[in-house]
């Protein structure tokens, strides 16, 4: 059993995390700021039911609060510390960089900071598939350039990246950086794609499409993504960058169709421009993970899309009902 504090533990990915970690026999703590990216009400029904967990424990706290930070590490003597708190987006992030910059940097920065002088033994940091920019080699793999980010959210995960370095090559901090690719499944965050094609279609609204729809994607589900992590945190040690993704893609064209496939409907599409930001493939090589972490994907797009909508629409009947 570890003592793990997972930041961001109520989000998405977060709260399927604490879940796994408590199952597994840890304590964990969560800590969330609740900001207003999405309704946080969306976030507290994802720990509801953990709160009832006597080995949890939620802190609404930001990132930002070092002083709140140092005093907590000092006291808890974490093990573990699982990073997935951040502004999250590319879109977003063009329109306000400076806060960007301030919670995925200097946040960052913070909780490294601490981890080293309370003595963490494993840091795992929640970087982004979208430091690959417009990489033309495919698929993506960790030794493939990350230079040229095309969004400051990209550049933010990236600068993350190398703060881990170098918290690592001084005080040699354990940390392991994850690559996620497309995270989607049940909890999914509301502006991701699938869960707002499934909302749109499900309510016979227009689909917004940038560009021709030949864009593809590598889309990872939840509880591939959450084992990557788990075998991560088993096998942290110096200092790795690791890609968590399917290692197949899906065109957009296609995933609309098969969402719409799902929900027994016809997609109405609302063609839009390429947006500044977007790339035109994303994916991933996962023959290092595979290697070192004994990560292997389950999860297909169909099953995963199924399984997707069969949430959606409960928990869709279980709001009218509510």
């Amino acid at each position: 059993m570890a003592r793990i504090l997972v930041t961001g533990g109520a989000g998405f990915i977060g709260s399927h995390l604490c879940t796994t970690l408590l199952q597994q026999g840890n304590e964990v703590v969560c800590l969330d700021n609740f900001n207003t990216y999405y309704n946080p009400t969306v976030k507290r029904r994802n720990i509801e039911s953990l709160m009832l967990a006597s080995q949890f424990e939620l802190l609404e706290q930001d990132i930002l609060n070092l002083p709140f930070l140092r005093e907590l590490f000092a006291e808890r003597k974490f093990e573990v510390v699982v990073h997935l708190a951040a502004r999250a987006g590319v879109r977003p992030s063009i329109q306000e960089p400076l806060l960007y910059q301030q919670v995925n940097v200097e946040g960052t920065n913070n909780l490294l900071e601490v981890s080293k002088e309370a003595g963490v033994q494993k840091f795992i940091f929640a970087s982004s598939s979208s430091v690959y920019g417009k990489n033309k080699k495919v698929p993506f793999a960790e030794t493939d350039s990350v230079d040229n980010p095309i969004s400051p959210y990209a550049a933010t995960k990236k600068a993350g990246e190398l703060i881990c370095y170098t918290y690592h090559h001084l005080y040699k901090l354990p940390c392991t950086c994850l690559r996620f690719f497309t995270v989607y499944g049940p909890r999914q965050r509301p502006d991701m794609a699938i869960h707002k094609f499934t909302r749109a279609i499900s309510r016979d609204e227009e689909i917004p499409m940038y560009g021709d729809g030949s864009s593809e994607r590598d889309y990872t589900y939840i509880t591939d993504v959450i084992d990557g992590i788990c075998k991560s945190i088993e096998h942290c040690q110096a200092y790795h960058i690791y890609n968590l993704g399917e290692s197949k893609t899906i065109r957009l064209l296609e995933l609309i169709d098969l969402i719409a496939a799902n929900l027994h409907k016809k997609p109405r599409i609302k063609r839009l421009p390429w947006q500044a930001g977007d790339v035109p493939i994303t994916y991933a090589d996962i023959s290092r993970p595979r290697k070192e972490l004994g990560y292997c994907p389950e999860v297909g797009i169909e099953t995963g899309v199924r399984e997707f909508v069969k949430w959606y629409t409960q928990m869709e009947v279980g709001c009218s009902v509510g």
